[in-house]
């Protein structure tokens, strides 16, 4: 079993409490001083939750070691560790001796001066079971009692000494010699080295006989010879699982097994380029995003993008970000997500505008806004142009997932990566970085389901950027994964052409710009022209409409032709002329006017005197014609203005008729004739009009019944009756998860307390609704982690996205 992957299981079982205190400790160690010694370091990092932080920036050789020491337990030495990475020969000495430098650099591995490697316990717990192997003999035997002991040795043929500790040594003595344990099994029954040997092969949690020997259970043929003599071991009254010493695991794995060890990172096919080819590429690639990011931002200050109602926005919206832009559906995500994290753009309500520093942004050269988004991207805690997830279904953008520490350090492992390539050589497939990313970042996250090959999706994110040119690392990318920032921004002053400031305007009504185009050329030409084409060079076409909607914004001809003869390098083409002065010509010739009604007459003199009414003014009366008036309140309010100032209109019909006024008379509402009189006939008696009376005040009868009546027991309903939570957990719950009852609110809180498995109906990030059956539940506000059994994976669920609790 690879190191990576045990460690990855290590984190999925992570308990929750551990988590939390790396959370709280991130923010101290991010600003805590630099320690002055080793010492020091070694101190810190025995604090809970510190190797945490460490873990993912180690290479896979560091990782693999850390991961056998651990497994060897308190008494590794270095040549112990050498037999069991099978590092023995001169090259692979020295590059384990490199290895465990760069763990003592960090102190995580050091000497105790007895030639015995120790390691900070908060790394050795790391791994429940390291290598798939169990606990060191000692450790196992802890709760053994001196007689146990005694029976052991004695089986085993060894004289037992006095004292429980001697014995305990020479048991361990024994169980430590490889080839005393090997012939001691060779001489076992058949059915006890079946057992014996798939238990060595397995890691306690697959081995199938890990969980056996509870009360009235018995256990599976062969075990007991095997317990008698200490080669497995469990609990005195046979509860819990049968254990294998790491001694005893190593010996019957045998002397040709050594654990897994790459000290060397993969060696991809390299080529032979200049660092001008590099630069060259690199600019282009950079001027091309930086000019279609500013393209993306510059439509979500026209009109901000729509969230969906799940969260997040949505394909449709992309789209038309994209279309607008002319930039493809990757560029639009790094866009926004990276504007995003640098607070050009924020949530409001169902939309997501620019803020107050994104127009502080878009004045400023292309370079300093790709520095910024750069910057931005370095440090995203997710993957951007990542659109699909485990089931393939289409994810939004700004979605507001849990931040991905693997995703980060994907980044970082590919800036890495890249960096410790030769001078002069790059690699000849890109893809071909995806297996040097995973060896210098093992715990890197590369699980989308669109990466054809390890880390592609990350990988094309980085050329898309400029980072990565031709297989190699841009000087761009240089200072990002060195975070020289000061250099960042020079170097992207250097690379990239400042702001374009002209546009060549040709007879056949474009304007190209070649360059970057600066944020008042673009915002006048979007004004006055559509947008074909982005990137290294812009294209703008002229028509009558867009000249059109520059006359609607309350341009005139001639502003117009003089904003455009001053952002263009030669005169202005006759064609373009032509177009501004037939295009005015036609504008505003029909005329439209808001009116809620419309007043006319037969006299003039009227309707003027109307219209100069001090006591009509609040109409706001306008006079079209000399017998036509309109009005801005609506006709009813109109007529009754009229009228009340002693006029006598009348009101038409949309046909022009006279609109006849009726006043429907008022009646009471009709009372029911009594029940009990349905189809009676004759005259009534006196039981009869008692009987009416009855019915006649029924419904004040009913009241005091109801009244008088014992009240029944009401559902609990902390959200509006004030009564108190149940527990803690159902506080937490009921504060995110909005819209579920109370009633679902204490079946999470119940499963989350006591372990128990439900179904939940959930809004997926894609907006997908599904149905999703979950157990062993851990709160994280506001999130909910959970072993999914849809997926057999473990999940991380956002409690507002909940909408349904099913018992399983």
């Amino acid at each position: 079993m690879k190191s990576r992957s045990t460690l990855a299981t290590w984190l999925s079982e992570l308990d929750r409490s551990r988590l939390a205190r790396v959370l709280a400790l991130r923010k101290d160690a991010a600003s805590s001083p630099e320690p002055r010694s080793v010492g020091e370091l070694a101190d810190r990092l025995q604090r809970p939750g510190s190797v945490a932080l460490v873990l993912p920036r180690l290479t896979l050789p560091c990782l693999q070691a850390a991961e056998a020491l651990a497994a060897l337990g308190a008494r590794a030495t270095r040549d112990s560790l050498a037999e069991l990475l099978g590092s023995t020969s001169p090259a692979a000495v020295h590059a384990l001796d490199a290895t465990l430098e760069a763990l003592s650099d960090r102190a995580l591995v050091w000497h105790d001066g007895g030639g015995v490697l120790r390691m900070p316990t908060p790394l050795r717990q790391a791994w429940s079971t390291p290598l798939g192997l169990d606990a060191p003999l000692e450790a196992l035997l802890a709760g053994t009692t001196s007689e146990e002991l005694r029976g052991m040795l004695a089986v085993l043929g060894i004289k037992p000494p006095g004292t429980k500790q001697q014995r305990l040594a020479a048991l361990v003595e024994h169980h430590s010699d490889a080839e005393r344990v090997a012939a001691l099994v060779a001489g076992a029954p058949a059915a006890t080295r079946k057992v014996l040997e798939q238990s060595a092969r397995f890691t306690p949690r697959q081995s199938p006989f890990a969980v056996f020997g509870g009360l009235g259970l018995d256990l599976p043929p062969g075990a007991s010879w095997a317990l008698d003599r200490g080669l497995l071991l469990q609990d005195r009254h046979r509860y819990g699982p049968v254990r294998m010493p790491v001694e005893v695991a190593l010996a019957l794995r045998g002397p040709g097994w050594h654990a897994p060890f790459e000290p060397l990172p993969p060696v991809p096919q390299l080529v032979p380029i200049t660092s001008a080819e590099v630069e060259r590429e690199a600019a282009v690639a950079a001027t091309a995003f930086a000019a279609q990011a500013a393209s993306v931002l510059s439509a979500c200050a026209a009109a901000p993008p729509a969230r969906l109602k799940s969260g997040g926005i949505g394909a449709r919206e992309l789209a038309r970000l994209g279309k607008v832009a002319h930039a493809e559906d990757a560029v639009v995500r790094i866009a926004l997500e990276t504007a995003y994290a640098a607070g050009l753009l924020a949530r409001d309500g169902d939309r997501v505008p620019p803020t107050e520093a994104y127009d502080t942004w878009a004045e400023q050269e292309p370079a300093e806004q790709l520095a910024v988004l750069l910057r931005a991207w370095r440090d995203l805690p997710l993957t951007p142009t990542r659109a699909r997830d485990e089931d393939n279904k289409a994810l939004p953008a700004l979605a507001g997932a849990p931040a991905c520490g693997g995703c980060l350090q994907a980044r970082h492992g590919l800036l890495t990566a890249a960096a410790g390539l030769p001078a002069g050589q790059g690699v000849k497939v890109a893809a071909e970085l995806g297996p040097l990313v995973a060896w210098h970042r093992p715990l890197a996250d590369d699980a989308s389901p669109e990466d054809a090959a390890p880390f592609s999706t990350v990988i094309r994110e980085s050329e898309l950027l400029g980072v990565l040119a031709r297989g190699a690392l841009s000087p761009l990318g240089a200072h990002l994964a060195a975070h020289t920032d000061e250099e960042l921004d020079i170097t992207a002053r250097r690379l990239l052409p400042p702001a374009t400031t002209t546009a060549r305007i040709g007879a056949d009504l474009t304007a190209v710009v070649t360059g970057t185009p600066s944020a008042r050329l673009s915002a006048l030409l979007d004004s006055m022209a559509d947008r074909e084409t982005s990137g290294t060079a812009s294209v703008w076409r002229f028509s009558a409409g867009s000249i059109r909607r520059a006359l609607d914004a309350g341009r005139t001809p001639d502003d117009i032709a003089a904003d455009l003869a001053a952002i263009s390098a030669t005169a202005l083409p006759q064609p373009l002329t032509y177009l501004i002065a037939d295009t005015a010509r036609g504008h505003g010739r029909v005329r439209i006017a808001p009116a809620a009604c419309v007043i006319h007459g037969d006299e003039p003199a009227l309707l003027a005197e109307l219209a100069a009414h001090r006591a009509l003014s609040k109409l706001a009366l306008r006079q079209l014609a000399p017998t036509v008036l309109v009005s801005g309140s609506p006709p009813a309010t109109t007529l009754a203005t009229l009228r009340a100032a002693g006029y006598a209109p009348v009101a038409e019909t949309a046909g022009g008729t006279v609109r006849i006024e009726k006043r429907l008379p008022q009646r009471a509402a009709a009372v029911p004739p009594p029940r009990g009189n349905v189809g009676r006939r004759g005259p009534r008696t006196t039981a009869t009009r008692a009987s009416d009376v009855r019915t006649d005040t029924g419904m004040d009868a009913l009241a005091d019944l109801l009244l008088k009546a014992p009240p029944s027991a009401p559902e609990p309903d902390p959200f509006g009756s004030g009564v108190p939570f149940a527990t803690d957990t159902e506080e937490i719950v009921a504060g995110y998860a909005k819209h579920l009852s109370y009633s679902d609110v204490r079946q999470i809180a119940h499963a989350i307390d006591t372990g128990a498995a439900i179904t939940v109906e959930y809004i997926a990030t894609s907006g997908n609704r599904t149905v999703r059956t979950l157990s062993d539940l851990e709160l994280d506000p506001p999130y909910l982690d959970a072993w999914c059994h849809l997926r057999e994976a473990e999940r991380v669920f956002t409690l507002s996205r909940i909408h349904g609790v099913m018992p399983v």
